[in-house]
């Protein structure tokens, strides 16, 4: 790990941008310090450096978990000497090391890697090698740092980095003057998705875009399917490869009409009958060889073509772009009805209730006269999924990291064994975790209260995690937790897992509950669908 030239860029300025960053809630200044450090680097430093600061290697997954990571925690070094390509061409061994003698390869290179870091640094090398990074680096904050550092229009920049669906080349072309204007859609590149935004109900959904497209929300996992001179791609919505593990949506698009595609779709696991599988299933078949996925039907559905013939469709309106699409996927196009607007409310509400009495998530409402703003999360699709709402009981918080180093944050939940399924009758039984949700003033409080009631200093910690990283605490605190459902979970005795769980109100004071009062693990599996 030697061999770089003297003004190389070290990871402790990575580090510390990237704690600066945290340190603040001002976007201006998170742009800002990243500018700064932006400028500064060399060609090949961009792309490794976005990848440190999004925590996303370029190099994909690692294949380092918890434990690993933990286990090669050496002493820290005094002083700093690693530089971003030390750690690029580590996470590069690490990536390809395979076959016999790779374990001991993959070791000799994280030990050295650790050895070298300072405490700081080993730090943060953990959390960008567990996929456990929550520095307020978000991508949309680097890309208008990247605007800023370059002085190209950020607008530009955005599209460049949509379109291209690698925000770190694109920085990189910025940084060193190359012309973005010319990047476009291309079949055979995936793009960065479309997002959607949040709304109460369908009538604000519809009142926000005027007339629109109010389509079924499936549980499913988002897919991007590309056909190029009959080859026919399949990627992830993190833009991952999943070609060889779903043949069966390679035949079906291989059939479509109209040569050169991109299209823009839902998956699902189905069962003997046609019914849909719970979402993990789903997900677990992108785990999957080609020769495992035949043991289960995977079926896609279609929402948006972004190309036909060809031809980029993202800045035609969803009205042609629908049309064009139906003319393609056939019935293989997710429902939707066309409302003309808030006049027409009421046909949306009763759209919504009947996809979630289907046992669909919801709808997503999309205006029609709308481009697709690849990556983006804007004002034109809006999501709206029916919120459910548990109190649950506080088993033990975990130290934060970031912005709450110092804070006693994350909350191990639990509901109610009242039978004692799980232990003792009364008791609780752990349905998953959450940071979501909690203000300052939350925060506050909780770091306050709950060494009141510890049970231990959290030297037990599970999962791997660093000692004195969980406090377990008196099963007495009821806090109120909105979750969008649950789903099926291996990893909670109780056999379920809460999903986008984010934190409502403590039941203290004046809406204050017992937490022998607390929701049961009974309520919870009733979410679960058949």
């Amino acid at each position: 790990m030697t061999g770089d030239r003297e003004d190389a860029t070290s990871l402790a300025s990575v580090v510390h941008a990237a704690t600066d960053v945290a340190s603040t809630r001002s976007r201006s200044a998170k742009t800002s310090r990243l500018a700064e450090l932006l400028a500064t680097l060399a060609p090949d430093e961009v792309v490794p450096t976005t990848g440190l600061l999004l925590g996303r290697p370029a190099q994909g997954r690692l294949g380092i978990g918890w434990r690993t990571a933990l286990a090669a925690k050496d002493d820290p070094a005094s002083s700093s000497s690693l530089t971003v390509l030390d750690v690029d061409r580590a996470f590069t061994v690490l990536a390809e090391a395979h076959g016999p003698g790779s374990t001991t390869l993959r070791a000799a290179t994280l030990a050295e890697l650790m050895h070298r870091a300072t405490a700081d640094e080993q730090d943060y090398l953990v959390r960008v090698l567990t996929g456990e990074m929550r520095t307020g680096a978000l991508q949309g904050i680097v890309t208008d740092a990247a605007a800023t550092a370059s002085a190209v229009p950020l607008a530009t920049v955005r599209r460049a980095a949509m379109l291209s669906g690698d925000l770190g080349t694109t920085i990189r072309a910025a940084l060193t003057g190359e012309d973005l204007t010319g990047v476009g859609l291309r079949p055979g590149v995936p793009v960065s998705p479309m997002l959607a935004s949040t709304a109460a109900t369908p009538a604000d959904a519809v009142a926000a875009v005027g007339a629109a497209s109010v389509e079924t929300k499936l549980d499913g996992a988002r897919i991007q399917v590309h056909r190029v001179n009959g080859r026919v791609a399949v990627y992830t919505r993190s833009l991952a490869d999943i070609t060889d593990r779903v043949p069966e949506i390679v035949d079906a698009v291989a059939e479509f009409s109209h040569g050169n595609l991109v299209l823009d779709g839902e998956t699902l696991a189905l069962d003997e009958s046609g019914a849909a599988r719970p979402f993990q299933e789903t997900m677990s078949r992108f785990g999957s060889d080609a020769a495992e996925a035949r043991g289960t039907a995977l079926t896609a559905w279609f929402f948006d073509v972004l190309c036909a013939d060809g031809a980029s469709l993202i800045d035609e309106p969803l009205r042609v772009r629908r049309r064009l699409l139906a003319e393609i996927v056939g019935d293989r196009m997710i429902r939707g009805i066309e409302v003309a607007g808030p006049d027409e409310a009421a046909r949306a509400t009763q759209f919504f209730d009947d996809a979630v009495a289907a046992g669909n998530e919801g709808v997503v409402v999309k205006g029609l006269e709308s481009d697709y703003a690849a990556g983006r999360r804007g004002s034109h699709w809006i999501k709206v999924k029916p919120v459910y709402t548990y109190d649950l009981v506080v088993l033990a918080v975990e130290r934060g990291s970031g912005r709450r180093t110092g804070q006693w944050s994350n909350l191990h939940l639990g509901a109610r064994d009242p039978e004692g399924e799980f232990g003792e009758p009364g008791g609780f039984v752990m349905v998953g975790k959450t940071f979501k949700g909690l203000t300052d003033e939350i925060l506050a409080w909780q770091t306050r209260y709950f060494p009141t009631i510890a049970l231990d200093d959290g030297t037990d910690a599970e999962d791997g995690a660093p000692a004195h990283h969980v406090l377990w605490v008196r099963p007495e605190t009821v806090v109120e937790v909105a979750i969008d459902g649950v789903q099926r979970s291996s990893r909670y005795p109780g056999g379920v897992a809460l999903r986008f769980a984010r934190v409502r109100r403590y039941r203290t004071d004046v809406v204050a509950k017992a937490a022998s009062d607390a929701d049961t693990i009974g309520a919870l599996r009733g979410l679960l669908r058949e």
